[in-house]
């Protein structure tokens, strides 16, 4: 079975650790996706606009406003997809329209992640 190859997305990484952020942009990039990132909930709220993000990956452990209100308040008002990058367990009920990738991950379970979300 071939696989067909995967679109590119524009994705919104929401990581508050440096070196986590930077990596995984160089990351997302070498996978073929064009990314940004942000440090904090309220940053990616103030970069965020309709249509500009295929996906948001974001760390719920986020100073301020977690990673969670922030995926709820864009499922609300967007409908983007999410998926939440995290090092905690995934629970047994999650919001409709997120992906759950926990840390450490693979870069297959990266672009499974990716394949889903949209």
């Amino acid at each position: 079975m071939i696989n067909a190859p995967q679109p590119k997305l524009r994705v919104l990484l929401v990581e508050d650790d440096a070196d986590t952020l930077a990596t995984t942009l160089k990351l997302l990039e070498a996978l073929g996706h064009w990314a940004t990132g942000v440090k904090s909930a309220e940053a990616a709220i103030s970069r965020f606009f309709e249509g500009a993000f295929d996906v948001v990956m974001v760390d719920i452990g986020l100073p301020a406003l977690s990673g969670y209100d922030l995926a709820e308040r864009l499922l609300r008002d967007y409908r983007v997809p999410v998926i939440f990058v995290t090092g905690q367990a995934q629970p047994a009920k999650t919001l409709a329209g997120t992906t759950w990738l926990r840390k450490p991950y693979t870069v297959e379970q990266l672009s499974e992640a990716l394949a889903l979300a949209p």
